[in-house]
C-alpha cells in the first residue's frame, strides 16, 4: 500500500511514518492540504491520512478539493486525523468527504485496522 501522510507538525509526520513503515507500507509526506493535492495528482495513493487543522489549506478544504478531482482520484480514501472529540465533528468530517476518522494519540492497532480496510 502507498500512503500519503499529511500533517503540518513534523513530529506527527514522523510518528505516522514510523507506524506506516512498521506495517510494511510505502509513504510520502505533505505539510498541508495544498501540498497533498499536488502529490495526489501525480502519485497513486491507496489511502491518505490527513490532519484537519493545518495552515495554507486545512484538511476539510483539501478533502473537498480531492472529491472534485477527475476520474478515480476523487475516490481516494481519505482518513481524518484529529484531536477533537469525534462525536462533535463526525458529521462535518463525513459531509466534507472523509471516509474515516482517527483520533490522536495514534494507536498502531487502530491505524493498521483502518488502513487495511482500503487494501486493494
Amino acid at each position: 500500500m502507498n500512503v500519503l501522510i499529511v500533517d503540518d507538525i513534523l513530529l506527527n509526520r514522523i510518528l505516522l511514518s514510523e507506524l506506516v513503515k512498521k506495517m510494511g507500507y510505502t509513504f510520502l509526506q505533505a505539510q498541508n492540504g495544498k501540498e497533498a493535492l499536488q502529490l495526489i495528482k501525480i502519485h497513486n495513493f491507496d489511502v491518505v491520512l490527513m490532519d484537519i487543522e493545518m495552515p495554507v489549506m486545512n484538511g476539510l478544504e483539501a478533502v473537498r478539493e480531492i472529491r472534485n478531482l477527475p476520474g478515480i482520484l476523487k475516490d481516494t480514501p481519505v482518513i481524518a486525523l484529529t484531536a477533537h472529540n469525534p462525536d462533535d465533528f463526525m458529521e462535518e468530517f463525513t459531509s466534507a468527504g472523509f471516509n474515516e476518522l482517527i483520533t490522536k494519540p495514534y494507536l498502531i492497532d487502530k491505524v493498521d485496522k483502518i488502513i487495511n480496510k482500503y487494501k486493494k
